[in-house]
């Protein structure tokens, strides 16, 4: 989905879980419908005034989620676009959970997938397989983290095209998590620089106090990043295992690029 393709609702109210649930709603509508709705159709499907859906179905139809012709609004563009991602992103996470798996059971580690999100400029950890070990790193699936100062994040970060990363640290107010957080911003560029020279992204105690990760790319048959390999651990255990989890990080992303790249 292009940047074009993104909106947002900004009329007074229009914000609110109720407003949230119409838009929601609206597709539905539409879908199940398979020949499109008018604005009388929807708000007795929705049981919502006409004044209130009017302006969601302007916002809709003007970043083309919604076509309107006729007096009637079926599903536009981006609205495909969005539901080919989140299939992607489902497929993705089945096709990545068996290599995932196995570097649980090699490192005795907990693992996740991580995805970097360009509107929020953040790294979400889109899936995870905890530690066998009673004590272990865990957060559930959906958490997020900076770019700037977490293992994915940076990892992530590093391999962004160079405009787009440019950007990203003109811009980002680095603030400490931790008294171990990079918040200079040469110093975070030198980093970038070493971690895509070296394809693995380190962070011991920069996110979270106590806890370390490392991290790897997948890469997508054009050569770019969208999603990175998660290794997390308690610091003082991951520091004394770094030279295994580094080998074993590497040969998983390795192995499950070749297999995301042909699909």
């Amino acid at each position: 989905m292009t940047s074009e393709a993104k909106f947002s609702v900004t009329a007074a109210g229009t914000a609110s879980p109720r407003a949230l649930m119409r838009i929601l709603g609206i597709f539905e509508g539409i879908a199940e419908s398979g020949k499109g709705m008018t604005l009388a159709d929807l708000a007795a499907y929705l049981s919502a005034p006409k004044s209130s859906l009017l302006l969601l179905l302007r916002t809709l139809v003007a970043n083309d989620y919604l076509v309107h012709e006729a007096g009637v609004y079926r599903l536009g563009t981006n609205i495909f676009q969005l539901a080919s991602a989140v299939l992607s992103g489902r497929d993705l996470s089945k096709l990545i959970r068996p290599f995932l798996e196995k570097l649980v059971a090699t490192t005795g580690e907990t693992v996740y997938l991580a995805a970097i999100d360009h509107e929020a400029q953040v790294a979400t950890y889109v899936q995870g397989i905890d530690s066998p070990q009673a004590v272990r790193y865990s957060v559930p699936a959906g958490v997020v983290r900076p770019l700037y100062t977490s293992a994915a994040g940076k990892l992530l970060l590093a391999f962004q095209d160079p405009s787009w990363r440019d950007n990203y640290i003109k811009n980002a107010k680095l603030k400490a998590w931790t008294p171990a957080t990079t918040i200079d911003k040469n110093v975070l560029k030198t980093e970038l620089a070493e971690i895509r020279k070296s394809g693995v992204a380190l962070s011991i105690g920069e996110a979270v106090e106590d806890a370390a990760g490392i991290a790897a790319p997948l890469f997508n048959s054009d050569g770019s990043v969208t999603h990175a390999i998660l290794i997390a651990a308690p610091a003082e255990r991951f520091k004394r295992a770094l030279p295994a989890l580094r080998q074993a990080i590497l040969e998983t992303a390795r192995d499950a690029s070749a297999i995301k790249a042909a699909q």
